[in-house]
Parts: C-alpha cells; structure tokens; sequence
C-alpha cells in the first residue's frame, strides 16, 4: 500500500511538473483567463444593467464551457504522449498497480485544472465593487466546476488511455464529452422512459445549474463522481490489458 501510494504522489508529481515547465501549460492558462475575462466582461455585465446573482450565474455558465474544454486538452496528452514517444514502456514496466498508474495522471491533470479554476475567483470577487452576492453562492458554482472539471478529467484520460497521438486522444475525450451533452437534447425528442435516463445522463443541464444557480444537490455529485470512478476503471482497464496482453 505505501509503495503503491509513493508510485501515485511520484507519477502525479512528475505530470505536474510538465505541466508547469512546458509553454503548452502556460499558453492554456493564459487563453482560460483570457477567455473567461473577455465572456465576463460582454456578456456577464453587458451593456445593461443586472442583479448580482444573474451576473453570477453568467460567469459560471460560460466558466463551465471553459473548463471543460481545457479538461480535454490537459488530459490528451497524459498516456497518449507516452506511447507517441516511447516511454510508455518504462511506465507499463514499473512494479505499480494499474490503477496506481491511472490514479497518478488523474491527480496531476485535476491539481493542474484546479489550480486553473481558482485563478478565476477575482471575476467573482469584482461583482463586489458594485453589487452584493452571497458567498456561499460562489463557492457552490466552484464546488459545480470541480465537480464538472473532474468528470471530464476522467473522460479525457479514458480518450488519452485509447489513442497513440495527442490529437486523436483531444478528439475521443471531446467526442465523449460532446456525446453527454447533447442527451438532454436527445431526452427532448424520446419517449419515457428512456427519456428520463437521457436527461440524467446529461453533463450539464440538469445536473450543474443547480451549482450555477448557487444550489449544491447531492445527486449532482453523485452523478459526477460516478462518471469519474467510471472512466478512471475504464482507463485501468485499457491500461491492464496493455500491460499485461
């Protein structure tokens, strides 16, 4: 167990300092925040007036946009670089479990996320200049973000685990992220019951703007720590019969 656990803090390190040691991270950072401040500025304030929590709701719309995308884009490179240079070879060779390998890279890709996501928190602290918002408000969209940001971690090291490029593995966690959704759209145009479990199954409408909206609902967590665990064992999984076949 403690083995395993080194393995994990040494893999997730290792990630972490590529993130921060490549322009790639960097330049990401930068387009986030531009992106985020630019979308605050036309269209969270706007050219006219509006209650602090619209203005608020606003912000983690189009936030969650962002993050998703920069989820995606973390995560292509996690094992897919690994087996586009070769050195998937000393990693599948290490004396590590499948899922202390697969949980090292989910670790790196969220820390470098979360640290992405609260270096936003001052967009939400300028409605203060001028407007009132309650703080807990804040903190349950933050608390939807880490959540949505997670699930698609996960999709995003699952689509890495399955492709030998960094661009194939952008277009499988994209698609599968793209794929969830749009079932709220599909939920519309079904009949029950299937209509209901394609609602549930939807990546944002129903179950991040409760977070949005300042409302932290348990079965929105439950809802994305599912999708986490799941595409985390699915990554193993892949990961396992690589190793092993």
């Amino acid at each position: 167990m403690t083995r395993a656990l080194t393995g994990v803090l040494v893999i997730a390190r290792r990630d972490l300092a590529a993130y921060l040691n490549s322009a790639w991270g960097w330049v990401m950072v930068a387009a986030v925040l531009f992106v985020n401040g630019l979308m605050f500025n036309a269209y969270a304030l706007g050219d006219r007036p509006r209650y602090s929590h619209e203005v608020l709701e606003l912000f983690f719309y189009f936030s969650s946009g962002t993050t998703m995308i920069a989820a995606v884009l973390i995560t292509m490179r996690l094992i897919a670089e690994e087996r586009q240079t070769g050195t998937d070879v000393l990693l599948e060779g290490a004396p590590l479990p499948d899922g202390a390998i697969v949980a090292g890279k989910y670790l790196s890709a969220m820390a470098f996320l979360s640290g992405l996501i609260l270096m936003s928190v001052y967009m939400p602290a300028l409605i203060f200049v001028n407007g009132k918002i309650g703080v807990s408000h804040i903190l349950a969209g933050y608390a939807g973000l880490f959540a949505l940001g997670s699930a698609v971690v996960a999709i995003g090291t699952f689509g890495s685990s399955l492709a030998r490029s960094q661009v194939v593995a952008a277009v499988l966690g994209g698609a599968l992220v793209v794929a969830l959704l749009i079932c709220w759209l599909l939920a519309r145009v079904t009949s029950p019951p299937f209509a209901g479990v394609l609602e549930y199954m939807s990546l944002f409408d129903r179950h991040f703007r409760p977070f949005m909206e300042g409302r932290i609902q348990t079965d929105g967590l439950v809802y994305y720590a599912t999708i986490t665990l799941l595409m985390l064992y699915a990554t193993t999984r892949v990961i396992s019969w690589r190793r092993w076949r």
